[in-house]
């Protein structure tokens, strides 16, 4: 199976970042990892090896990015609307980073964005805010409303609210999108969503 280490400074992030990929040809996915997680996480899960027979026949290519929400939406020692900055920050090095190397290395036309628990709410926010980029989504039990108490988790930004908060909440902008283009992305029959 073909496997690929990069690494890269990214201006955007003022940081290196690193990323995994496995496979040659098929639909790309791209992999976010859980709140703890780093991008040899779906490796060290052998969830890559369960996959393997896709992988090897050309059906799947995963895109395995680091995280860093240690220094965004769990960075609690500094100030929420700064921890949604560099949030924001992160979503543009995957857009602007991360989704260039994709299309360079793979030319098929199917995007899916995954992730499981914190990945989920990464795939499912990225997905949603720039539909015409993806085609499918699939998130496992994530959160997708950071601004909420539930059970153990609580409210991230600690009742802050502004523009990147609201437009980084998928239950709160989704019911007001008014753009048509966005909308019709959305309701494609191209677009499918998998959220557990």
């Amino acid at each position: 199976m073909n496997r690929e280490y990069h690494r890269w400074y990214s201006h955007r992030l003022g940081r290196e970042m690193e990323l995994l990929v496995f496979g040659h040809a098929g639909a790309k996915v791209l992999v976010f990892p859980t709140r703890d997680g780093r991008f040899h996480e779906y490796e060290d899960l052998r969830l890559v090896e369960s996959l393997r027979h896709k992988i090897e026949a050309g059906q799947l290519q995963l895109y395995c990015v680091d995280s860093i929400d240690w220094e965004s939406l769990y960075c609690f020692w500094n100030h929420p609307a700064d921890r949604i900055r560099r949030h924001h920050a992160f979503e543009d090095y995957v857009l602007n980073e991360v989704l260039p190397l994709m299309a360079a290395k793979n030319p098929h036309p199917c995007t899916i964005s995954h992730g499981c628990s914190l990945g989920a709410f990464h795939a499912v926010n990225i997905a949603f805010r720039h539909p015409h980029l993806f085609r499918k989504v699939a998130a496992f039990s994530g959160r997708y409303d950071l601004s909420l108490n539930v059970e153990d988790f609580r409210d991230l930004f600690g009742g802050h609210r502004d523009d990147l908060t609201y437009f980084h909440t998928p239950t709160q902008y989704l019911p007001n999108l008014g753009c048509p283009d966005r909308l019709a992305a959305l309701s494609s029959s191209k677009f499918k969503t998998m959220l557990l």
